[in-house]
């Protein structure tokens, strides 16, 4: 009985000792990799990558409220590969540090690239477990990734997050891109009957300007990144690009409007009356009539007076009915202009034949190989309702009755 009270006592000590950190990295020995970019090789290896690694010294708050460090707050590092995993573990041999990917928020493809096909740069993503697939991506538009990486932007003191709260801001505020993660775009990819999508991010100005720090310690930065369009991709290549209004339509139909601003020319004048939508449903219907696919499109929205430049008695019902058909006409006309130009890429990004899948399988089955060219082919019924239901903080403008 002693020698088994002596034993328990043993393994009361001994055990909390076997749960130590048996695999804990110092920060110290880490590389904070917060954005990747990726681009086709420029020498014998496939792909050129870039990553931007966080200086921690020179972005921590410092003591007594004072700055960090005085260098810039991101280095960007080169390595190729035939694959990302090569590509990454080349990588060590410029940085010091083991490379930790879990607090990377976006990852940028090159437009030479993304036309090539990114089929070859997702597995390596989707596979590691420390890589985060909630992840963004982004196209860079007219330019390599690599001369997106290394901009230093103002505002922000971490270059990345420029990237994504661009993205959720004009996501949530003019409805002309949306935040695509890793999950996203491999769901998109593997969806039968439906294509992905990614947000298209410009590089105005001098990629060499933008990498000094002349670009953050002025008003006017010589380089901007600029959030623009939506790359359309098919079968893992891009097909082409939406911009303005035709992304607007596609963002409609796709059910991911959260809002946006709707002007209209009233009395002569170029938009003199701005509204807002900020709520808003689409259904889709998709039937076969003389053996082609057909789309019954009904989108319902929401909106509120944003801003009024000419005479209109916002009070009178009439006047309220013809602006709830006005903004239900520039909708339509919207989204009637993306369907035709996503038409021509043959390459459907609204989801048209993943709901012929869902609800019919076996004719699915019979259609999916020839699918792409009645989708580009197939006819369709747009019908949008418009709900008037805010003025904002006043009825009629406030200078109604300054001429009378």
């Amino acid at each position: 009985m002693n020698r088994m009270y002596r034993a328990l006592l043993l393994l009361v000590f001994v055990i909390p000792l076997l749960g130590g950190c048996w695999n804990q990295r110092e920060l110290t020995d880490l590389a904070f990799v917060m954005a990747i970019g990726i681009d086709k090789g420029t020498g014998n290896e496939k792909f050129d990558v870039t990553f931007q690694v966080v200086v921690p010294a020179n972005v921590s708050s410092g003591q007594n409220g004072g700055g960090g460090g005085q260098g810039p707050p991101v280095v960007v590092y080169k390595s190729t590969g035939n694959n990302i995993t090569s590509a990454s573990r080349k990588a060590t041999k410029k940085i010091p540090r083991e490379i930790y990917y879990s607090h990377t928020s976006i990852v940028i493809i090159g437009e030479e690239l993304a036309k090539e096909g990114i089929m070859d740069v997702l597995d390596g993503f989707d596979r590691d477990p420390e890589f985060r697939t909630t992840t963004a991506v982004i196209v860079a538009k007219e330019r390599k990734a690599e001369d997106l990486i290394s901009i230093l932007t103002n505002l922000d003191k971490l270059p990345m997050d420029r990237f994504t709260k661009t993205l959720e801001a004009t996501e949530a505020m003019l409805g002309e891109n949306i935040k695509v993660t890793i999950d996203d775009l491999l769901e998109g990819i593997t969806s039968s009957g439906k294509e992905p999508v990614l947000s298209g991010f410009l590089l105005d100005g001098s990629p060499e300007k933008g990498t000094s720090p002349q670009n953050i310690n002025t008003t006017k930065p010589p380089a901007m990144i600029t959030a623009d369009g939506l790359a359309v991709m098919k079968d893992g290549k891009l097909a082409g690009w939406l911009t303005h209004n035709h992304v607007r339509g596609a963002v409609w139909l796709m059910n991911k409007m959260k809002g946006t601003d709707v002007d209209f020319n009233y009395n002569g004048k170029k938009d003199a009356i701005s509204t807002t939508p900020y709520l808003s449903d689409t259904d889709i219907k998709i039937t076969y009539k003389n053996g082609k696919p057909f789309a019954n499109i009904k989108i319902d929205t929401v909106f509120k007076l944003s801003e009024i430049n000419t005479e209109f008695d916002n009070e009178n019902p009439k006047k309220i009915d013809e602006l709830e058909k006005l903004a239900s006409a520039q909708i339509k006309s919207e989204v009637e202009a993306a369907i035709k130009q996503v038409q021509g890429f043959k390459a459907d990004i609204f989801g048209f034949g993943e709901r012929i899948h869902r609800s019919n399988p076996k004719l699915w089955k019979k259609i999916k190989a020839d699918w792409n060219n009645q989708f580009a082919s197939m006819d369709y019924h747009v019908e949008v309702n418009s709900y008037y239901r805010e003025s904002g903080l006043r009825g009629k403008p406030f200078w109604t009755n300054l001429n009378k």
